[in-house]
């Protein structure tokens, strides 16, 4: 069987467990000629236990209107907000901090996104929360 074609590669953020026809997944996936429903479905049977979550997708679309897709790990700033139970950022992180967060909170997310990351190497990983962690207005405690 030869290589099917690939028609467009879409990276979408959408809660899990709730993929719907409305906008954006609708509109997105239909002009690409994606049988919208398939896709809604297997989506949400996929995600279903991380309600509360926004999952990043990346869905590649063929020529002959089939797809397949890849589910990534929640966001990083979503698990952030979890572990240290906060609603939203701070709007000037270097002046204004919103709250804390351990060590150990950080290298539990680390395990998370370990899957989605391009090393296998937990303190860069860890580094990279922290650094998202500090761009929220959190302060990292040992």
């Amino acid at each position: 069987m030869a290589e099917k074609k690939v028609k467009a590669v879409i990276k979408l953020q959408i809660p899990a467990g709730q993929a719907t026809p409305a906008p954006p997944v609708g509109p997105t996936l239909g002009q690409h000629g994606v049988n919208i429903m398939d896709f809604c479905k297997s989506f949400n049977a996929e995600t279903k236990g991380k309600e509360g979550s926004t999952i990043p997708v990346i869905l590649t679309v063929y020529e002959d209107r089939t797809f397949k897709y890849i589910v990534k790990t929640p966001l990083t700033s979503e698990l952030i907000k979890k572990s240290i139970h906060i609603v939203k950022g701070s709007s000037v992180p270097n002046r204004e901090k919103v709250g804390s967060i351990t060590r150990k909170q950080i290298e539990e997310i680390a395990k998370i996104k370990m899957p989605d990351m391009n090393t296998k190497d937990i303190n860069q990983i860890i580094k990279v929360i922290e650094g998202t962690a500090r761009s929220m207005g959190v302060e990292v405690v040992d």
